[in-house]
This record gives C-alpha cells, sequence and structure tokens, in this order.
C-alpha cells in the first residue's frame, strides 16, 4: 500500500534530478497536468517560460489539484534562459519533439544523472533556435494516423520513461 506523502514531506524528500521546462504553453491545464506529473514522479521542479502561464492561477489548479504548492517551479523569460542556467549546473537537456536528428524514445540510453526536459508549444513545438541548444532530441513513436499527443501525455510517458528503472 503507497504512502502519500504530506507536502512537507514532498519537500524533504530526495527528487529525482530532472526538472520539466515548458516552452510557451499556451493551455494553463496542461501546466497544471504538468504540475501533478513532477510531484506524481518526484521530480526536481518545473521552469516556466515564455508565455506559459505561472500560479497561481484558477485555471492551473483545476488539473494541478494542489501540486502548485507542492513542486518547486521557476519562471523565464525565455526557454533560452532557462537552458542558459541548466547548462550552468550540468543538467543535459532533451527536447521532445518530432525532427530530422530525433532518436525515439526507447532507443535513448540514460548516461547522464541530471536531465531538463523541453515540452513545446501545443501548436508550433519547440523552435529551432532553442532545439539548436539542446544536447538530444527525442520523440515518442506514434503509430496512429495524427502523429501528436497532447503535450501533457507527452509529458506522462516521458518522465515515467525516464525514472521507470529507479523506483
Amino acid at each position: 500500500m503507497n504512502h502519500f506523502k504530506t507536502i512537507e514531506e514532498f519537500k524533504k524528500s530526495v527528487k529525482h534530478p530532472i526538472i520539466i521546462v515548458l516552452d510557451n504553453i499556451r493551455s494553463l491545464n496542461n501546466v497544471g497536468s504538468f504540475f501533478r506529473t513532477a510531484d506524481s514522479f518526484l521530480l526536481e521542479g518545473i521552469y516556466l517560460c515564455g508565455i506559459t502561464g505561472k500560479p497561481p492561477h484558477r485555471e492551473i489548479e483545476k488539473t494541478a489539484l494542489g501540486a502548485t504548492a507542492s513542486v518547486y517551479w521557476q519562471y523565464f523569460n525565455s526557454t533560452e534562459d532557462a537552458i542558459t542556467e541548466l547548462k550552468q549546473n550540468n543538467y543535459h537537456i532533451i527536447a521532445i519533439e518530432q525532427c530530422n536528428e530525433s532518436i525515439l524514445l526507447q532507443q535513448f540510453k540514460l548516461k547522464e544523472e541530471k536531465l531538463a526536459i523541453i515540452f513545446g508549444n501545443e501548436v508550433n513545438g519547440i523552435d529551432k533556435k532553442t532545439l539548436d541548444l539542446c544536447d538530444t532530441i527525442i520523440e515518442i513513436p506514434q503509430l496512429g494516423t495524427k502523429h501528436s499527443l497532447n503535450v501533457a501525455v507527452c509529458g506522462g510517458i516521458v518522465c515515467w520513461e525516464l525514472i521507470k528503472n529507479k523506483i
């Protein structure tokens, strides 16, 4: 039986060294979902960039269900500013995007301990300038006709894949 942590227990817990970076996410419901994912998987935090909404906000809370109180977050004017800070702190920068340079999620071999995972705008994805700053680009294989997943769904899939062997 699982023990659910209090907010204080969560804040004192050793976290998985993963920071979610939200690059101009327009849906506040998606932002809230990422907070729940970060809380659920005991991740280090979330960086909110550009137009991405910030707590406190009623629409974020609808899906975060209180996770904005447990998960560390920080706002940056641009994703590039967030990446600069993360690289200074020795994070391996991973973009989740479909492009010619991407590798499939199941082929990614985790070598680095500290990871920052960038999830892009729901319509435009991650722009080329930001992709050029990343160390690795990963895509989730998709077998149907749409070739796209909701960004928050992508977040859950990728975060689980990265931590599943560490729990």
